[in-house]
C-alpha cells in the first residue's frame, strides 16, 4: 500500500522541477516595450508632452466620366507641433503602386498550375494597357513659386526653403492627376466598377490625393513603401473639398455636404430633412426610380459638391449615376448621426432592407464599448468584391442575384462587411493606430468588437471570427506558415487569421474568460477614450488594459501577441486518494479501503478511468518540530483530530496537467459527481509560473467523481481536446459523449 504523509502531498507540486526548456512566460514585459517617457507614460496613457503633427487640406477636384480619370489640386497647411525642426516633408503617392515603375508586381510571387485562367496570366504577363500612378504636375508654396521634390515610388519628398520650426506651420500646392482602374479585374481599395448592360460606372474613390505621411515620436517619418497590403499611417487635420462630376452623379462622401440646395432637388432637400428626424427605418432620398432614369438619360452637364470635414484622418468618395440613396437618425447618448447607405439598384432589395440598418446597429454597441460616435454621418457604399473603410465612408460588398433572390450566406456576408468597415471608423479612423506598422491593432480590434456586434443585434448570425473556437485550426496549423500577431503588415503570412482572427479571438477569451466583462470592457473604453484621436502603439494597449484592471497581462501578450505556440493543455494524469484510517480512530466515519487501480494515462491507446477504490494515504500528526519557524504560530492551534475528522470520508483527486501547446492559459475544470451534479473550477494561468510544462494541483471533494473535463465549454482556443478529458477511452467515444453539450 502506498503511504504519502499529507503535507508532502499538498506541498509537493511547488518543488517540481521543471521538464523541457525553460521559456520565462511570465517575464514581465517591460524589458521588451519601449521605455515610457512624457510622450507616453508607464500607464499607457499620453504623457504630459504628448504631441502629434496636424494637416488641413483643401482640394479641388473633378472626376471625368468619359475616360476613368481623376484631376486635382490641393493646399496643404502642415502644423509642426513636434519639438523638433524639420527641413523636409514627406507625402503618400499611394497611386503609384499602380505605376508601371511599382515594385509590387515584383515582390508578389507566382506560380504555374495545371490550369491557368486569364487573369491569372494576366497577373504574370501585366499586358494590360494601363497606365496607373500620379502625375504631379507642381508642386509650389502659396505664392506659387516651385519647391523642390523628389518622387521615391509611392512616396514624394518636398524639401523646403527654410526649416520648419517646431510650432510653425507652412502651406504648399500640389497638383496632380491619374487614371482610375478598373477594380475587377486589377482589383485595389479605389477604381470603379463598369456595369455593360446599363454602360454607367460605379466609382469608389480613395488614396486619390497626395497625402501627408506621419512624423511621430515613434518612428519618426513613417514612410515605409505602400506594396498593396499595409495600409495608411495619417494625420488628423480639417478638410474643405470641392467635386466637380456629371450633374446627374449622386456623391456620398467624408464629410457633410455644404452645398445641399444647388446638388439635389426640392424633394431630396425635403426627405433628407425628414431623415434626420426618423430613428426607426431609413427614408429614401434618391429612389431606385430616380436612379434608373439617370441611367438611361446620361448628362452631359456638370455639378460640383461641396463637402467639410472637421477632425479627420483621410478623406474618400462614391459616385455615380446609378446610386439609390437612403438615411436614418441614430441615437447615441449625446449625439444623433445620420446613418446612409448608398447602392445601385444592382443591391436591391437586399441593400434597402439591411445596409443602413447595420450601420446604425454597428454605430450603437461600437459606442458602447469605445467612444461616443463623434462624427455626423456614417456611409454604406456598395460595389462588388469589396470592403474598405475611411472616415464616415466605407465599400461593401454583397449582391444578390440578377432577380433579387440571395442566400443567407450573402446576406450574413453583406451584414458583416459592413459592420466590419464601418466598425473601422473607431479602429483605426479615431483610435488613429499605424495600420502600415501593426494591422493587428485596426484589424483585430475591430474584428473583436465586430463579434459583440453581432451577437448583440445578429444572434442567428454564424459567427465567422471573435471566439476561442474559431481560431482552432489555424492555431494547430504548421508554424512554418504561421507568424506572431507582432509582425509588420507586408510580412505576415494568412493574413485573415494573423490580423483578424487571432487578435479577435485573444480579446474575447481575455473578456470572457480571463478578466470578465466587467474588468474587461472598463478598460477596453479606458484605452478607446485615452487614446481617441492620437496615435497609440501596441505597448500603449498592453499597458492601458493592465493599468485600468490591475490585472497582470504581461504573459498573455507574450503568449498570444509574440509568439506562435498555440494552447494543448492536457490531463495527462489523475489519481484518486482517500484517508487510510483505522475503524476506531473516527467512529461511524471511514472504512478502510483496498489499494485502488491508479490510471496513469501515459499510453493514449489504453483505458483512462478512476478504477474501483481509491488508493489510500495514511493521516500522520502534525510534528511541531519539522515545520519551520514562521509557520510555527499556525502550528500551536493545529487540532489534527478535527482535520482528520473533518476529511475522513473525503476525496482526494490529484490532477496532472502538461503544457503541450506552449501557450499557457488559465485551467478551467468541470468536475461531474456521482449523483449528477455537475461543478467548475477556474485555475488562473498563474498556476503555470513554478513550472511551464507540467503542474500538479490536488483537490479535496466531499463526493466521488465520475468525470472530469478541462475546458468544456471550449473557450480557450484548445486545439486538442481529446486530451481534457478523464475517464478517457480507445477512439474518444466516451470524450465525444461528455463534450456533445459543449457546442
Amino acid at each position: 500500500m502506498k503511504r504519502i504523509l499529507i503535507g508532502l502531498l499538498i506541498l509537493s507540486p511547488m518543488f517540481a522541477s521543471a521538464q523541457g526548456e525553460w521559456n520565462q512566460k511570465f517575464e514581465q514585459l517591460g524589458t521588451q516595450l519601449p521605455t515610457a517617457n512624457n510622450y507616453r507614460n508607464a500607464s499607457g496613457a499620453p504623457g504630459k508632452d504628448y504631441w502629434q503633427q496636424r494637416a488641413d487640406y483643401v482640394i479641388d477636384a473633378e472626376l471625368n466620366d468619359e475616360n476613368q480619370s481623376l484631376t486635382g489640386r490641393e493646399t496643404i497647411t502642415y502644423f509642426n507641433n513636434s519639438p523638433d525642426q524639420l527641413s523636409y516633408l514627406w507625402l503618400q503617392l499611394d497611386q503609384n503602386m499602380r505605376s508601371k515603375a511599382s515594385d509590387t508586381p515584383l515582390i508578389t510571387e507566382n506560380v504555374v498550375t495545371k490550369a491557368m485562367s486569364g487573369r491569372d496570366i494576366q497577373k504574370i504577363s501585366r499586358e494590360y494597357d494601363f497606365d496607373g500612378g500620379f502625375k504631379v504636375g507642381e508642386v509650389s508654396d502659396v505664392s506659387g513659386r516651385p519647391l523642390k521634390y523628389i518622387i521615391n515610388k509611392t512616396m514624394m519628398r518636398v524639401d523646403l526653403p527654410k526649416p520648419l520650426a517646431s510650432g510653425e506651420q507652412v502651406s504648399f500646392n500640389v497638383a496632380w492627376s491619374y487614371n482610375i482602374q478598373d477594380r475587377m479585374p486589377l482589383g485595389g481599395r479605389s477604381g470603379y466598377e463598369y456595369f455593360p448592360k446599363d454602360g454607367n460606372y460605379l466609382y469608389t474613390i480613395a488614396q486619390w490625393f497626395p497625402r501627408m505621411a506621419v512624423y511621430d515620436d515613434v518612428e519618426g517619418w513613417q514612410h515605409k513603401q505602400f506594396l498593396g497590403r499595409g495600409e495608411f499611417a495619417l494625420e488628423f487635420g480639417n478638410y474643405k473639398v470641392k467635386l466637380t462630376v456629371p450633374a446627374d452623379f449622386v456623391v456620398g462622401s467624408t464629410g457633410e455636404l455644404q452645398n445641399a440646395s444647388q446638388v439635389l432637388t426640392k424633394a431630396q432637400l425635403e426627405k433628407l430633412a425628414q431623415a434626420r428626424k426618423t430613428f426607426d427605418k431609413p427614408v429614401i432620398i434618391v429612389s431606385e426610380e430616380e436612379a434608373r432614369k439617370a441611367e438611361k438619360n446620361k448628362s452631359s452637364a456638370k455639378k460640383t459638391w461641396e463637402y467639410h470635414a472637421s477632425d479627420v484622418r483621410d478623406f474618400a468618395f462614391a459616385a455615380s449615376r446609378k446610386f439609390i440613396w437612403d438615411a436614418q437618425a441614430v441615437q447615441l447618448d449625446t449625439k444623433t448621426p445620420l446613418a446612409m447607405s448608398y447602392y445601385p439598384k444592382e443591391g436591391n432589395p437586399l441593400w434597402e432592407k439591411e445596409s443602413t440598418k447595420a450601420v446604425a446597429n454597428t454605430l450603437r454597441t461600437y459606442s458602447k464599448h469605445t467612444v461616443e460616435y463623434p462624427y455626423p454621418v456614417a456611409i454604406s457604399v456598395h460595389s462588388a468584391s469589396i470592403g474598405m473603410e475611411y472616415p464616415m465612408i466605407c465599400f461593401n460588398f454583397g449582391r444578390p442575384a440578377e432577380d433579387g433572390s440571395y442566400t443567407d450566406a450573402v446576406k450574413w456576408g453583406m451584414i458583416g462587411v459592413i459592420i466590419h468597415e464601418v466598425g473601422h471608423n473607431f479602429f483605426p479612423m479615431i483610435i488613429n493606430s499605424d495600420e502600415r506598422q501593426w494591422s493587428w491593432m485596426d484589424e483585430g480590434l475591430d474584428t473583436f468588437v465586430q463579434s459583440l456586434t453581432e451577437k448583440e443585434h445578429y444572434p442567428t448570425k454564424p459567427l465567422k471570427r471573435g471566439e476561442a473556437r474559431l481560431i482552432v485550426d489555424y492555431m494547430k496549423g504548421d508554424k512554418k506558415g504561421i507568424r506572431p500577431i507582432m509582425t509588420n503588415s507586408e510580412q505576415i503570412l494568412q493574413f485573415g487569421d494573423n490580423a483578424y482572427g487571432k487578435p479577435a479571438a485573444a480579446l474575447s477569451i481575455l473578456r470572457e474568460t480571463i478578466m470578465g466583462p466587467e474588468l474587461f470592457d472598463y478598460a477596453f473604453k479606458t484605452y478607446s477614450e485615452r487614446w481617441a484621436f492620437k496615435r497609440p502603439s501596441p505597448a500603449d494597449f498592453f499597458r492601458t488594459m493592465e493599468d485600468a484592471s490591475a490585472v497582470d497581462l504581461d504573459w498573455f501578450w507574450k503568449g498570444w501577441f509574440y509568439t506562435t505556440d498555440h494552447v494543448d493543455l492536457s490531463l495527462s494524469k489523475v489519481k484518486w486518494y482517500k484517508m487510510d484510517i483505522p475503524e476506531n480512530e473516527v467512529e461511524n466515519k471511514a472504512k478502510k479501503s483496498k489499494k485502488a487501480k491508479i490510471s496513469s494515462g501515459e499510453s493514449s491507446q489504453s483505458l483512462m478511468d478512476f478504477g474501483d477504490e481509491a488508493e489510500t494515504f495514511t493521516f500522520t500528526d502534525t510534528d511541531p518540530a519539522a515545520v519551520s519557524e514562521r509557520f510555527a504560530e499556525f502550528m500551536n492551534v493545529t487540532d489534527d483530530k478535527s482535520i482528520m475528522k473533518a476529511n475522513a470520508d473525503r476525496n482526494f483527486y490529484e490532477l496532472t496537467f502538461e503544457n503541450k501547446g506552449g501557450l499557457v492559459m488559465p485551467i478551467i475544470i468541470e468536475w461531474t459527481y456521482e449523483d449528477g451534479s455537475v461543478e467548475r473550477q477556474y485555475l488562473p494561468a498563474e498556476i503555470w509560473k513554478k513550472n511551464e510544462n507540467v503542474v500538479t494541483k490536488v483537490f479535496a471533494k466531499d463526493k466521488k467523481v465520475t468525470n472530469i473535463v478541462i475546458d468544456p465549454n471550449k473557450e480557450t482556443a484548445d486545439v486538442a481536446t481529446e486530451n481534457n478529458v478523464f475517464p478517457r477511452m480507445e477512439n474518444n467515444s466516451r470524450f465525444d459523449l461528455f463534450q456533445s453539450g459543449g457546442e
